[in-house]
């Protein structure tokens, strides 16, 4: 009787995992590109080489994969979250630096 009953809790448990990083990367994401579409043009000149309209195009693009493929179970996926995570956790800050006048250069 225990054995037949793991099955079914494993296939519970994986959804609600799946469910939860789908919910996840997709605040993520929609906070990725919400924060691109606020930050100022010339800003994303001086920290990198791709402008302001490739970020809003990769982050948009990145919640509209999640909205309609999921998160983690297939591989368009795992890229938009890592487009989303390099924006937010590169890409912001040096923003940030740029803006308030406190970055290296």
């Amino acid at each position: 009787m225990v054995i037949a009953a793991a099955p079914l809790f494993y296939s519970t448990v994986t959804a609600d995992v799946t469910y939860a990083l789908t919910v996840v990367s997709l605040i993520v994401e929609l906070f990725a590109f919400v924060n691109c579409l606020t930050q100022r043009t010339d800003a994303f000149l001086v920290v990198g080489r791709i402008p302001k309209g490739g970020w809003l195009a990769m982050t948009g693009g990145a919640v509209l994969v999640t909205l309609l493929f999921g998160s983690v179970r297939n591989f368009l996926g795992l890229i938009a979250v890592t487009v989303s995570l390099v924006y937010v956790l590169d890409l912001r800050p040096a923003l940030r630096d740029a803006v308030d006048g406190q970055g290296s250069w």
